[in-house]
């Protein structure tokens, strides 16, 4: 080749590559001023490739379902956190549609790992600040859309420079598709016949993921499981208490754990969501939700992982053992399996090791005291070891709790709770 051309060519082909180089940073560049986060706007990291810049979350989304936009991101995906989100924009009626399956969705009040919906497709339309869409959870093998097998929704949202808060409406539907959607895996699920009906309204502020939630729940029953199998069930624990009702130490159990015991079906959605309330707040002891049947449930049947499956299959077994066992017997039961620290379980067990007697024969403040336990019982024994006493404001406020009792009865049992001292109990031989 001629030594003049190839030169020619050398340079020509330097300089396409500069160009190309230089439109790749301006592109680069504008899109990066395009989507500068203003000053005080919420603001997220955006990668590509080996490039990442500051955007601000709000103008992202305002470019993202913009009608000049929305079309480029059709049959496109992305990665999350959450699972891989395909787009599909609906020009007709104007809507960014977006697939993820599967898709993990976190909900703190049902454990610490997020549950896992095999379908999830939502749709998203604009105007001006204002979002609104609908929502479809399906299970894996159902057709997307399907209105027998999805749980259905609706949600709109407001989107301001520092936050996007969302609000969301869920269809009433039958609660055993609420658990086919959510936990399709559970063992349970193949021989429980599920009652009730159960919708969901919800309010979202992001990013700081403050939420609440209001469920609303209808006739829900369970049959199937065999937990009527637990009416002659004998505890592994050591003798029965055999306490009645009006026993000091189950009314102060009661107290401890349950206060709405003999008036809620298994569930206290009551308590539930003062739990998810006080747990979103910084800095604030961590608060269960759990009724003593479902304390009960974990302790017979499911275990205590923190999973959202465990917790959902707790449930089902509480709601069951409601129709099958009665108050009274679970609260037998669960006096006669509770944990009470030091691989210690069962009341007569602890009111025997604790202070020598059996647990019929407890004095009130006695039974307030292995009440308070119950919440934390190895953390607390521990605490009882090492400084002599447990947390008086726990046991004044048990002893405070106390139902069916005078006047005279509570004033007494106050003074004799704050002037109580008992002897810590050595560690097991």
């Amino acid at each position: 080749m001629n030594p003049l051309l190839k030169k020619t060519l050398r340079f020509l082909l330097f300089g396409l590559l500069a160009l190309v180089i230089t439109a790749g940073v301006a592109i680069f560049l504008i899109v990066k001023l395009a989507l500068a986060p203003a000053p005080g706007e919420w603001r997220t990291t955006v990668k590509a490739g080996p490039l990442a810049f500051e955007t601000g979350v709000p103008t992202a989304v305002r470019i993202a379902t913009s009608p000049w936009f929305a079309p480029w991101l059709d049959g496109r995906s992305l990665d999350t956190g959450h699972g891989t989100v395909r787009f599909a924009w609906k020009a007709a009626d104007g809507l960014l549609e977006l697939h993820c399956a599967p898709c993990s969705v976190e909900l703190p009040a049902l454990g610490a790992q997020p549950i896992r919906v095999q379908q999830l497709v939502a749709t998203v339309r604009r105007d001006g600040n204002t979002l609104n869409g609908t929502l479809g959870a399906t299970p894996q093998g159902s057709p997307a859309g399907d209105p027998a097998a999805t749980l259905q929704g609706k949600w709109e949202g407001r989107l301001a420079p520092k936050n996007l808060q969302l609000s969301v409406d869920i269809q009433d539907a039958p609660i055993a598709r609420w658990y086919a959607v959510l936990v399709p895996g559970l063992p349970e699920l193949q021989r429980a016949r599920i009652g009730g009906t159960l919708a969901l309204r919800g309010h979202v502020v992001l990013p700081e993921a403050t939420f609440s939630v209001l469920p609303s729940v209808s006739q829900f029953t369970v049959e199937g499981l065999g937990t009527e199998a637990m009416l002659g069930a004998r505890t592994s624990c050591g003798p029965s208490a055999r306490l009645t009702n009006d026993s000091w130490l189950a009314r102060a159990v009661i107290a401890a754990e349950d206060q709405r015991f003999f008036t809620h079906t298994g569930y206290d959605l009551t308590e539930i969501l003062a739990s998810i309330d006080n747990n979103q707040k910084e800095g604030a002891q961590k608060r269960g939700g759990s009724t003593l049947t479902q304390q009960l449930a974990k302790l017979l049947a499911t275990g205590s992982e923190r999973t959202a499956e465990r917790k959902l299959r707790e449930l089902l077994y509480a709601v069951e053992m409601e129709q099958t066992l009665g108050k009274a017997r679970i609260l037998q039961l669960y006096l006669d399996n509770a944990p009470w620290g030091g691989n210690l379980c069962g009341a007569e067990a602890a009111a025997k090791r604790y202070f020598k007697r059996s647990a019929r024969s407890l004095e009130p403040a006695q039974a307030v005291w292995l009440a308070a336990m119950l919440h934390k019982p190895q953390a607390v024994l521990e605490q009882w070891r090492r400084d002599g006493a447990i947390d008086p404001d726990r046991v004044k406020w048990v002893a405070e709790g106390v139902r069916g009792i005078s006047r005279n009865q509570r004033e007494s049992l106050l003074k004799s709770v704050a002037s109580a001292k008992f002897a810590p109990p050595e560690p097991n031989p």
